[in-house]
């Protein structure tokens, strides 16, 4: 933690006592984040600084107000230790979830932890409130759940289905989304927030939660699979997102898969092959043609996700057990194509169509992807089930926010 360094056969350029500085405090606060109160000893011994640095370390975080003292060390004979950790009210961050019928907000304080959230319900058929008071009716439901004001929010980040195309500005591959193709849209939001406002596709902060917090720890290279509303891809290449020219790479349920008719406009018919190959509202017909007698009623999602669970669940032979194997088949043929292109070192399988089939569909999934793919990518199930694409729009501003709150050189 004590010096620089430039790319291979660069010259050494030695920091500045600034830089250093300011390197070592990173390190310090991402060491607190990663492993909870800690006292001057541990910080030295994780940073390789000596105690004296390490205390003089910790006194300039704490007056900056970036960590806090918090009680004292156990277990020890003598007094205790005191121990620090990062202040969690040094920054706030925000996340929504929009989906058509609802908008779900969380915020979260620097540490991670979500202090407020919100559920705004919304038309399904076209917005009972403009789109721009629906983002700041959500984000300030969860504020006053969390007893802040706007003020306190350093970024939000807002998740859509499709994508905003940087080119235009303009949303794309949703066009059950109502009111979020005006014109200016995204200039209406920002002129009515004080913090930046950033947006990503929905499966795309999918694999940020799984990347920082799940299944896809430690991996650079992964294809995730999302089924549940609607069946979508993200794609993380060299450890980034990969979001193409337009936004929407990773939009697999527009693929043209064999065993569906060839769909054309795809745009507007808002489906594709692959989609209706496998996607949530051809489950419930394809579990029919295969015997299945207690098909449920209800939302498609719901319907989906439940006769995936059974079908896992029921083990013998049988119409689940058919329906179980038919739906990965369907699902390693369009998995097929993207392995083969990309050639990932993971797939990660989420969404609640998925993840309810748990490891017995991934592993029939699996085996069927042996079966047609050369490539031969590691599947496994999704480990964050739980409001995903809001964890990853937490995620995805806290990082952010720290970057700019933890930035001591200035």
């Amino acid at each position: 933690m004590t010096g620089t360094a430039g790319p291979p056969g660069a010259p050494h350029t030695p920091g500045t006592p600034r830089v250093l500085r300011a390197m070592n405090d990173r390190a310090a606060l991402d060491l607190l984040l990663a492993h909870g109160p800690s006292s001057r000893t541990r910080i030295g011994e994780l940073t390789g600084l000596s105690k004296p640095t390490a205390s003089q370390l910790l006194a300039r975080l704490a007056t900056a107000g970036l960590v806090v003292a918090t009680g004292t060390s156990e277990g020890r004979p003598g007094p205790g230790a005191q121990l620090y950790e990062v202040n969690p009210a040094a920054g706030y961050a925000a996340g929504l979830d929009v989906s058509p019928d609802r908008v779900l907000a969380a915020v979260a304080d620097l540490t991670g932890r979500t202090v407020g959230r919100f559920t705004l319900p919304t038309s399904t058929r076209r917005p009972d409130r403009p789109v721009v008071r629906q983002v700041t009716d959500a984000l300030d439901g969860a504020l006053a759940a969390a007893g802040l004001a706007r003020a306190a929010v350093r970024r939000l980040v807002v998740g859509t289905p499709g994508a905003f195309d940087p080119t235009t500005g303009r949303l794309r591959y949703a066009l059950h989304l109502p009111g979020w193709h005006t014109p200016g849209l995204l200039a209406e939001v920002a002129a009515a927030l004080p913090m930046p406002v950033e947006y990503e596709n929905d499966v795309n902060l999918v694999a940020v939660a799984e990347q920082r917090l799940g299944a896809a720890r430690g991996h650079g290279d992964f294809v995730l699979l999302w089924n549940e509303a609607g069946l979508g891809g993200a794609l993380v290449l060299g450890g980034r997102l990969h979001r193409g020219w337009t936004g929407g790479a990773g939009e697999v349920g527009f693929l043209p898969v064999p065993g569906t008719p060839l769909v054309r406009q795809v745009t507007r018919a808002n489906s594709g092959g692959f989609q209706e190959l496998a996607g949530a509202q051809a489950l419930p017909g394809l579990a029919r043609e295969l015997g299945v007698q207690d098909v449920p009623s209800g939302p498609c999602a719901e319907v989906a996700a439940q006769l995936v669970g059974r079908a896992a669940e029921s083990g013998a032979d049988g119409p689940h057990r058919r329906f179980l194997e038919a739906y990965a088949t369907r699902l390693a043929t369009g998995l097929a194509s993207l392995v083969s292109v990309l050639d990932p070192e993971l797939v990660v399988l989420s969404g609640a169509c998925l993840t309810s089939g748990g490891e017995p569909l991934r592993a029939l999934i699996q085996g069927e992807l042996a079966e047609l793919a050369a490539s031969r990518p590691r599947l496994v199930v999704g480990e964050v089930p739980e409001q995903p694409v809001l964890r990853g729009a937490l995620e995805s501003a806290l990082a952010a926010t720290r970057d700019e709150v933890f930035d001591t050189s200035r």
